[in-house]
């Protein structure tokens, strides 16, 4: 499990992770909305659609609010902003590349918000294709392990063409090419596992590893962007050592 895998199951057992509640369910929201939009609004025929209203029901998410977002999507329904996905690239401490992608109604606050938040931290935005040549884009999936047969996951997964299937600390992740993500995601919901993490994720081609301290900081930024409502996901090619680890948890 990588670092910033384990910092980010360390959040779950803290509840640091999309701590309110109102939060969660604006940003699934917007997922709802753009899915149904980009591809209707039946989940058999919409895969993307499909896990937006899985994570919403994984919240708790009341129905009617699912129900309201997608008509949004597919313009049965006006109520709301208009939403746009946007991917922005920058620059942590020490010249950490940092890929920042979410959706919006406004993309001037967006901006905004987050040039302030990359100043105060020590960082800047970069001109569109000046870091995301650093990263590969693959499909992704974390669930679990419990009662779950790790070499049976393994030949599932690979049989498809998976990449990468690990287990570490209680969860299995798998890493595979974004063509095979629909055809793996139903092959695991047909084993009867439900992922707590679906989706595309950027990976870094190579890893820069720093200081315990200066990794911190770094990390503390890339929380500070998390956190703000437009912002969906934050990627980024830091390396979090074993000690930077431990100092985050105990913090």
């Amino acid at each position: 499990m990588s670092g910033h895998s384990k910092w980010s199951t360390i959040k779950r057992k803290k509840g640091a992770a999309d701590a309110k509640r109102g939060a969660i369910f604006t940003r699934i929201t917007r997922e709802l909305v753009l899915a149904a939009r980009e591809g209707g609004g039946d989940i058999n025929a919409n895969f993307r659609l499909r896990l937006a209203v899985d994570k919403a029901r994984s919240e708790n998410m009341p129905k009617d609010n699912i129900d309201r977002a997608i008509k949004r999507g597919t313009g049965e329904s006006k109520d709301g902003n208009d939403f746009e996905e946007f991917t922005y690239e920058g620059y942590g401490p020490h010249g950490v590349a940092l890929i920042m992608e979410g959706v919006t109604d406004n993309r001037n606050r967006t901006v905004a918000e987050l040039r302030h938040l990359l100043s105060k931290g020590g960082g800047s935005m970069a001109q569109g294709g000046a870091v995301a040549w650093q990263f590969t884009r693959n499909a992704y999936f974390s669930f679990p392990s419990e009662n779950l047969d790790f070499d049976e996951v393994f030949m599932l997964a690979v049989e498809v063409g998976a990449e990468d299937v690990t287990e570490e600390e209680g969860y299995i992740e798998i890493r595979a090419p974004v063509e095979v993500f629909k055809e793996l995601s139903d092959l695991l919901q047909g084993a009867g596992i439900q992922p707590e993490e679906a989706g595309l994720r950027m990976f870094p081609n190579n890893e820069v590893e720093l200081e315990p301290d200066s990794t911190i900081k770094v990390m503390n930024l890339i929380e500070n962007l998390e956190e703000l409502d437009d912002v969906q996901s934050v990627y980024s090619n830091l390396r979090i050592s074993a000690e930077a680890l431990a100092q985050l948890e105990a913090a």
